[in-house]
């Protein structure tokens, strides 16, 4: 399991080995081992799973403590344009994003730790995303920030004729947001 870190010192880019024969292909999708040989510390407690047509953007989304929750995810059909934003205010990198395509084709994932807002794009339909998380849903502890904030400026490979629900329409602006992660 290659395990690459990216400029956000935390999050993590992993490229599984991928056995393919003519019956088709093998691939560890997770290894605590590969993490722990890492110093990555890191127990899942709930899968879930969303599928979504083509320009869907869900996002910018966290949990705050005491249910913050770090997040493996990959792409199981289809493709997306992933995005995580460090909201941890002590880091060196507050409010800088980085973004990956994740797909069933590149079998990448990424690993968001706790104090990161997430977000994907969609760029198929009928993309399937799946995600491990560190901790249970708590709706009581959910949070957002705005999807196409400027001083984010994340770079969306596409700004027009997205679906995005009214809750992540209303997200605030990264300005406006105040933090719960130190």
């Amino acid at each position: 399991m290659n395990i690459i870190k990216t400029p956000l010192k935390g999050l993590i880019i992993i490229e599984p080995p991928v056995f393919g024969d003519e019956r088709g292909y093998f691939m560890e999708t997770f290894s605590e081992r590969a993490f722990a040989k890492n110093d990555m510390d890191v127990h899942f407690v709930q899968d879930n799973e969303s599928m979504s047509g083509k320009n869907v953007l869900r996002g910018l989304h966290f949990q705050a403590p005491p249910n913050a929750q770090g997040k493996l995810v990959s792409v199981v059909s289809g493709r997306v344009f992933d995005v995580a934003v460090d909201i941890r205010k002590s880091s060196p990198t507050y409010g800088q994003s980085f973004g990956i395509e994740l797909s069933a084709e590149n079998k990448k994932r990424l690993y968001i730790p706790p104090g990161f807002a997430h977000g994907f794009l969609t760029l198929e339909e009928n993309t399937i995303f799946q995600y491990k998380c560190t901790d249970f849903y708590a709706p009581q502890s959910e949070g957002g920030i705005a999807w196409d904030d400027p001083d984010i400026n994340i770079q969306w490979p596409q700004k027009v004729d997205l679906i995005i629900s009214e809750k992540d329409k209303n997200n605030p602006l990264f300005v406006d947001f105040n933090t719960p992660f130190s």
